[in-house]
């Protein structure tokens, strides 16, 4: 195991308290301060820190070297004391001096946003490819951060050792073995990205089309993918419970069958450095068929949350020329009143590119299904043909490969009227 990738055994105590500050500099923000309060203590909880206080401070100009003001700072410092919080949550990015100075006046350990972020995904990636990517992004980060003096956080846990113990510190301050490290993994991750294309360029060859699940972190894409698919796929009321890409087989109203695929959750200010070491991972959205873009449609920030993930898909290339369609999917609507439940499903039933289901109850789901054979099924076109009777291979052919609208015996023929994609329709000429 890498030396950056070490976790002692024992792990840090779950219940660590902290003390969660948020920088408010927004004007005509999309979320409130308190739902951005929320959202950052629902992240701290993710990895079982126990957040005893918070509070927000406007921020009129950004100091340089520590973010707030010099008062805010010493009461920050104050805050953080009298709740007995052995670290310090600022829910921003903080340049290295900023967090450095942070540390030396509030006179705790501070963490950031992005810090916080790469915690929760340094404990959750599963696969040999998540842990690589995670620690990619880890190191990008910490290879401008300084030697910390803060030791009082004795015990180490899971992810990349932010809130790591004494020692860790001198190894990861060593800039020459965090580059070669960086250099090491860059080169592992080329070789999956390649191998990935490989395995792309397979499935589009086969007449199988691709739907990829996108979506705010707990918006229910695991949910979604399980009543799908029938798989058994981690599906918490947790930020960031899916992490690895998991695809499955899924049947789709006229296509013998697709591949569904579950792919990360998203989050407002989404660190740069795990936007770039997941990409090759988040290619698989650019190469599917159909995106759905499912919406915690009950969250209070849904269209916030909307804005989030489409500006991750948009440096994606995702709004570029022949990206994808893309279908809304409005999820938890059983979480609704009945009023705003009933205008909900009204207003999904006027629009053409949203459904709107409850994937935890199983509603809208055979719609849904509808909806994506209908796109999926693009500029396929309806073909009338006369098979023998004795040829069950072909007819067989045509109802796994195609949508057979119509069959009928006539002599020793049977006519079909058989919808086919292009590429279908091609194959069939050539058995």
């Amino acid at each position: 195991m890498s030396t950056f990738n070490r976790a002692s055994e024992d792990g840090i105590g779950r219940g660590e308290r902290a003390f969660l500050v948020l920088p408010d500099r927004s004007d005509g923000a999309l979320r409130s301060v308190e739902a951005r309060l929320d959202e950052a203590e629902g992240l701290a909880g993710a990895i079982g820190i126990d957040v005893v206080g918070r509070r927000a401070f406007r921020i009129r100009q950004p100091r340089p070297a520590t973010l707030f003001g010099k008062g805010q700072v010493e009461e920050i410092g104050k805050l953080a004391e009298d709740s007995g919080a052995k670290l310090l949550i600022v829910d921003a990015s903080l340049s290295p001096v900023q967090q450095k100075s942070l540390e030396e006046q509030a006179k705790t350990k501070v963490i950031d946003r992005t810090g916080l972020i790469l915690e929760i995904f340094g404990e959750r990636a599963a696969t040999a490819e998540g842990r690589l990517q995670v620690e990619l992004a880890h190191l990008d980060y910490q290879a401008g951060r300084l030697v910390r003096s803060w030791t009082h956080l004795e015990r180490q846990r899971g992810g990349f050792g932010f809130l790591g113990g004494p020692g860790e510190t001198q190894i990861e301050a060593d800039r020459r073995l965090i580059r070669d490290r960086m250099a090491k993994i860059r080169r592992e991750l080329e070789q999956v990205r390649r191998t990935r294309g490989l395995h792309r360029d397979r499935r589009q060859r086969a007449p199988w089309p691709i739907i990829a699940l996108v979506g705010y972190t707990n918006a229910g894409k695991s949910t979604l993918f399980n009543r799908m698919t029938r798989a058994d796929v981690l599906a918490e009321d947790l930020l960031f419970a899916t992490l690895d890409p998991t695809m499955r087989q899924v049947k789709i109203p006229g296509f013998d069958k697709a591949i569904l695929s579950d792919t990360v959750g998203f989050v407002s200010n989404l660190p740069t450095e795990l936007v770039a070491a997941f990409r090759a991972t988040l290619e698989e959205v650019s190469s599917a068929n159909l995106i759905l873009h499912v919406r915690d449609i009950a969250h209070p920030d849904s269209d916030a949350q909307k804005a989030d993930v489409e500006a991750v898909l948009g440096s994606l290339g995702m709004d570029e020329e022949g990206a994808p369609p893309r279908l809304e999917v409005w999820n938890k609507i059983d979480l609704l009143g009945d009023d705003d439940r009933a205008a909900m499903l009204n207003e999904a039933e006027r629009r053409e590119d949203v459904v709107a289901i409850s994937a935890a109850e199983g509603s809208g789901i055979d719609g849904l299904q509808q909806e994506i054979a209908l796109r999926l099924r693009g500029d396929a076109l309806v073909h009338h043909l006369r098979v023998g009777t004795g040829d069950g291979g072909r007819l067989a052919w045509l109802h796994s490969r195609g949508e057979v609208l119509d069959s009928r015996v006539e002599g020793d023929f049977i006519a079909v009227d058989v919808r086919l994609s292009p590429e279908n329709w091609t194959r069939y000429q050539s058995l």
